[in-house]
């Protein structure tokens, strides 16, 4: 298995379409993908010069890499899990502290209502 990137010039969304359905048409081709920078990746078993030939009857074609096709790899995605545990910790090393506004008027108590069982609700 090799993964293939290409960059490929092409104007318009029907010359897309037919690079698309070229290189997807290529034996071997597993996956073909193509970023907005005019980018298309083929991952299968496939020779980049029969695939270059092929799709430089559409557009200007050339080889950026060529390399083995990775498949996604479970381990990487453990640590990832413990640096986000690591982000949860206060932004503070004393954590925060709840100040209340200073009071610039002191008002009596006004009561409400007077409970039946003698507490008066204020």
């Amino acid at each position: 298995m090799k993964k293939v990137v290409l960059k490929v010039d092409f104007h318009d969304e029907k010359c897309r379409q037919k690079i698309m359905k070229t290189a997807s048409g290529i034996s071997g081709v597993e996956s073909v993908a193509m970023d907005k920078d005019q980018k298309l990746t083929v991952t299968g078993d496939i020779d980049p010069v029969v695939a270059v030939k092929k799709l430089r009857k559409l557009c200007h074609t050339n080889i950026l890499s060529v390399g083995p096709a990775k498949e996604p790899e479970k381990k990487k995605e453990e640590p990832k899990k413990e640096e986000k545990k690591e982000e949860k910790k206060p932004p503070c090393p004393g954590g925060w502290v709840y100040y209340p506004p200073p009071m610039t008027h002191c008002y009596p108590p006004v009561c409400i209502e007077e409970d039946p069982a003698g507490c008066v609700i204020c």
